[in-house]
């Protein structure tokens, strides 16, 4: 995960804590909106996934707004366009997708309304 995070810092211009906290929100997100037998696997594949996820839900919510637009406020207000919170969100599932399956993931995504529209 440590490599996926660096890419990004370098891809996206970002610094490395924005991308660390962007990563927590998304991992955050999926664990509370996804179903566990989905979420779970997923978590295990990437170690400080848990950190990530802590750091995230510390720095604040979302205004009580929940699901992919409440997702998506949080990644805004790390510091990131949304253009950037999407394609960040996107290069995400594509590497969990490497780690995990496409399957897996796909099903996933399905199973959290809103999210298939927005990666």
């Amino acid at each position: 995960m440590d490599e996926f995070i660096g890419r990004l810092v370098t891809d996206f211009g970002v610094d490395r804590p924005t991308i660390e906290k962007a990563l927590g929100i998304i991992l955050d997100f999926l664990a509370k909106e996804g179903p566990a037998d989905k979420v779970q696997p997923l978590l295990a594949k990437f170690p400080g996934a848990q950190a990530l996820m802590q750091q995230a839900a510390s720095d604040g919510g979302n205004g009580g707004m929940g699901g992919v637009m409440g997702a998506g406020m949080r990644l805004m207000a790390a510091g990131l366009s949304m253009d950037q919170a999407q394609d960040i969100t996107r290069r995400f599932v594509a590497y969990a997708c490497g780690k995990v399956g496409e399957g897996e993931i796909g099903e996933l995504v399905g199973a959290i309304p809103g999210l298939s529209q927005f990666v």
